[in-house]
């Protein structure tokens, strides 16, 4: 049975996240759905991150399998076009050998925050960024970050609801900096607790308006307890920018 791969960006503002769901609109749904109506065949599509209601993607990486082959160019433009007026889009389609997982063969996963930094609130970028209207210190909210890079126990940033076996994760890459109104902050790991970054973000978030010390954001990891975790960022901000295998 052909299988494919496929890698998406999607606007997560109208749907209740990838997954999905018995009555609300996901990105899952609106893919299987443009499958149905070109090939004619009922699959479940497999996706490398379930990003929650509200996030985004630049990178997303999915896979499926069809009874039939099909040329790759004619998936990607079939599907492109059964997708509207949705806001997904198939930038790449391929075929890959059969034991390929969108999930399970990534190696790293990549994601970026971004905060609008400034009095105003966004026009443009509204449902796209978090607005925090007072000043934050970048430099130390990156200090910061640098002290939790490696393998540790992330329980404080993980959701109540996380179904990952271990709260252990090893965090590669964390790092924030400041471009003109806005910061944007990066993450790479194999894999991430559910919230993970939104709740670390929202934890930086205390450290860039003086209210934590990057020694506090270490003690909070350390402590292994979600009571110990600052305000929850919200999705607008999230997007999974890359996925490696």
């Amino acid at each position: 049975m052909p299988r494919y791969k496929l890698t998406l960006e999607y606007d997560g503002s109208p749907f209740k996240g990838w997954q999905r769901q018995a009555d609300q609109p996901s990105v899952q749904q609106a893919l299987e759905e443009a499958i149905a109506r070109f090939s004619g065949e009922t699959v479940v599509t497999q996706a490398a991150g379930r990003t929650d209601t509200g996030v985004h993607a630049l990178g997303q990486i999915v896979h499926f399998d069809l009874e039939r082959e099909w040329d790759p160019f004619r998936i990607r433009e079939a599907l492109n076009y059964h997708l509207r007026p949705a806001p997904v889009a198939v930038l790449e389609a391929e075929a890959v050998d059969e034991t390929f997982e969108a999930r399970f063969s990534a190696t790293a996963r990549h994601y970026e925050f971004r905060i609008l930094n400034r009095r105003a609130p966004a026009a443009l970028e509204r449902h796209h960024v978090w607005h925090v209207p007072m000043p934050l210190d970048a430099d130390a909210m990156h200090a910061a970050a640098q002290l939790i890079l490696g393998k540790h126990d992330f329980s404080t940033f993980r959701a109540a609801e996380c179904q990952s076996n271990s709260p252990v994760k090893t965090l590669d890459h964390f790092a924030v900096r400041r471009e003109l109104d806005h910061l944007v902050i990066t993450a790479r790991a194999r894999s991430f607790l559910h919230h993970q970054v939104r709740s670390m973000v929202g934890s930086l978030k205390l450290v860039g308006e003086g209210k934590w010390t990057p020694a506090d954001f270490r003690a909070a990891l350390d402590a292994a307890d979600r009571s110990r975790c600052g305000p929850l960022a919200p999705p607008d901000g999230l997007y999974l920018t890359r996925v490696v295998y």
